[in-house]
């Protein structure tokens, strides 16, 4: 009920001029009129009759001569609903004025507006008549407006709103209600605002959470279709929906899931992925925590992350990431040389206190800003695509590796997919035993058979060269020439144990595949 009505200001008759409360003076003998009946003796509080108590509530604690009559509390109610029209009209013309986007937005959203101000001014009433309800009161106000407002009103708008609206009710107040219930009304008003701010801010939360689980989904299945290879042509859509941009250049991450909620781990994904000036999509994807990164890397990235100085190689990053013709073997096998080189080599460019250089120029720097938020383990870094479609070969090649890194316990973190070559070729992925015999073995063997007959007897006499001279009836200055001449043409130094272990994992599945045919 309202609370002007139900506790308005008592007004004594036997109040003085002076405005000193009438139990402030006292009362002279003469002015008695009717017999006092006996009380309690001094220091004791007079009882109330419990009859009177039942019939009248307030009796116990003194208020039944500052509560109005039930009349009183109708009139003042009816009053402010018969002026509810006039608020409303007033308060949309008052927004007019003082909110600059309003006379902007279209009739049809205005017209929505006009329709929850006047279901609030409606519901006020009510809430006056049914105080105990007013929490499911103020909720209902929204319930008239359609779904499509509350993405047309953000939610600083919206206390825009409330702000003007109840601006308009407290400057109409004087003109509804008698003066004695003035300053209670408006007090009512205050506090009914409170609970239609608390109202509109459970709305827009429970919006915002939808489409968060909404954008969440959509992004995961994104992330599902690129691990499964799935060309589907609606894929640059959805991923376009949860905010994608559609990067120059796209690599995969890939990492142990960490304990967390999945929706704790991917808000975490997207927060390193803004500081690092990258755009990610992201999911926990069978307990490994599955990252699409896109943003301005290198060429040189499609086929590993290479050292300084690496000659890039040529073509279109389509054609070098397939290892087509459009590559020259010798490029191609120095990029593999740079992927499988000395693991602990640093990864990226680090300023002096050791934190990363300005900007992500590398898929392997862009691994190492997002790898916080991975789980303990290694890292793996797919190659580089040209766009999210070309995504899927990084997705499996990077899979393949996190598949196998355990193989190589002195892998560094993160690792790109290339370093790891060997250990995939050995786990029966034909994609890398068909990098190994493109780029290393058949360079050397159309080189001609003495370097490739030396560099095998090298490999075979576990890296002695005079084993390797002794065998070959060569002087060792002359095996160490063709050995030279050999790194040259595969790109790997047979003098680094990880390169040479790739070099020789090379020649036997060169081997093999030269039986088969």
């Amino acid at each position: 009920m309202l609370e002007a009505v139900t506790h308005p200001p008592a007004k004594p008759a036997s109040a003085r001029r002076d405005g000193s409360p009438p139990a402030a003076r006292q009362q002279p003998a003469a002015e008695v009129t009717s017999p006092r009946p006996p009380g309690p003796p001094a220091g004791e509080s007079s009882p109330v009759p419990a009859q009177a108590a039942a019939q009248d509530p307030g009796a116990a604690t003194g208020e039944t001569a500052s509560r109005p009559d039930a009349a009183t509390n109708d009139a003042v109610i009816r009053r402010i609903e018969r002026a509810s029209g006039l608020l409303a009209n007033k308060a949309v013309a008052r927004m007019s004025e003082q909110l600059p986007w309003y006379p902007g937005m279209s009739a049809r959203y205005r017209a929505d507006i006009q329709l929850v101000v006047q279901a609030g001014i409606a519901s006020f009433v009510e809430w006056c008549r049914r105080p105990q309800h007013a929490r499911e009161l103020s909720s209902d106000v929204f319930r008239v407006a359609p779904r499509e407002l509350v993405r047309a009103v953000t939610f600083r708008r919206l206390v825009d709103l409330v702000r003007v609206a109840v601006e308009t009710i407290e400057a109409e107040v004087p003109n509804i209600v008698d003066p004695e219930h003035e300053q209670r009304v408006l007090a009512d008003v205050l506090r009914y605002s409170r609970d239609i701010a608390f109202a509109g801010a459970v709305v827009y939360a429970r919006v915002a959470e939808e489409r968060g689980a909404w954008d969440a989904r959509l992004e995961a299945l994104v992330v599902d279709h690129v691990v499964r290879g799935d060309q589907d042509r609606a894929l640059s859509s959805r991923a376009a929906a949860v905010g994608w941009r559609n990067p120059p250049a796209v690599t995969v991450v890939v990492g142990a899931a960490p304990p967390q909620a999945p929706e704790a781990v991917v808000d975490e994904v997207h927060r390193l992925a803004r500081s690092g000036g990258l755009e990610v999509l992201t999911s926990v994807h069978n307990q490994r925590l599955v990252m699409i990164v896109g943003g301005r890397f290198r060429t040189t990235d499609v086929l590993g992350d290479g050292p300084a100085g690496a000659d890039p190689p040529a073509g279109p990053p389509a054609a070098v990431a397939a290892g087509g013709g459009a590559v020259p073997r010798e490029a191609a096998a120095r990029a593999v040389a740079a992927a499988t080189g000395d693991p602990n080599r640093p990864r990226s460019r680090r300023g002096a206190d050791g934190e990363l250089a300005s900007g992500v120029e590398s898929a392997v720097a862009a691994a190492e800003v997002l790898m916080s938020a991975c789980g303990p383990g290694p890292v793996v870094v797919g190659p580089v695509a040209a766009d999210l479609a070309g995504a899927a070969e990084s997705a499996r090649a990077a899979i393949a590796a996190a598949d196998v890194v355990a193989a190589w316990p002195a892998a560094p973190r993160p690792v790109t997919a290339r370093a790891l070559l060997p250990e995939r070729a050995l786990a029966g992925d034909e994609g890398a035993r068909r990098a190994l015999i493109d780029e290393v073995y058949v360079p050397l063997r159309d080189a001609g058979a003495p370097l490739l007959e030396t560099a095998g007897t090298y490999l075979d006499f576990g890296a002695s060269l005079e084993a390797t001279a002794k065998a070959l009836y060569l002087h060792p200055n002359t095996v160490r020439y063709r050995l030279r001449k050999a790194s040259e043409i595969c790109g790997l130094d047979t003098a680094e144990h990880r390169q040479r272990f790739t070099l020789h994992i090379a020649l036997l599945l060169g081997r093999l595949d030269s039986t088969r045919a």
